[in-house]
């Protein structure tokens, strides 16, 4: 990878909204150079999504969400990405990653409820004739989402005076 994409994926990573004119200016580079690295970047499947990052706690309508550990038998003929391939189908997950350790996959998934988290790991998840166990752990607050803290400069300063 040259230094021209890996400085556009490191300005996108900090904030994908950056338009190619902006980072152009950034770098010193031109528009069309930048906009062409951004689009090579995304048919060779570097850059794979745009995203915001949201901080639901602050919203009435919350969404759970868990982490699984999964520890599974690899498919013969196909491994680990077999398996993958079958829990990754499911829209309640939301990340899927394979793992070294006790467990071999580490799953982030979001439901209405701890109810239908519960119930989506052992109708789903746990029904897979690979899987060998699972551990779920429930997401209960988050104070840093993907490098970006949750809460504002001026409510870290505050500090909580009680009688």
């Amino acid at each position: 990878m040259e230094k021209l994409e890996k400085d556009v994926l490191a300005i996108l990573n900090e904030d994908c909204r950056y338009s190619a004119a902006k980072i152009a200016v950034m770098l010193g580079e031109t528009e069309e150079r930048v906009q062409a690295c951004i689009h090579s970047l995304e048919a060779r499947g570097v850059i794979v999504k745009y995203a915001a990052i949201a901080n639901y706690e602050r919203e009435e309508d919350e969404l759970v969400e868990a982490f699984i550990e999964v520890k599974v038998t690899p498919q013969k003929g196909f491994g680990f990405d077999g398996v993958a391939e079958q829990i990754a189908r499911h829209k309640e997950v939301k990340s899927l990653y394979l793992m070294s350790g006790a467990y071999d996959f580490a799953v982030i998934i979001e439901g209405k409820s701890l109810r239908s988290i519960s119930r989506f790991v052992s109708e789903r998840i746990s029904t897979f004739d690979c899987v060998l166990s699972t551990a779920t752990h429930f997401i209960l607050k988050k104070y840093k989402i993907e490098g970006a803290l949750t809460k504002n400069a001026d409510e870290e300063r505050r500090l909580s005076i009680q009688p």
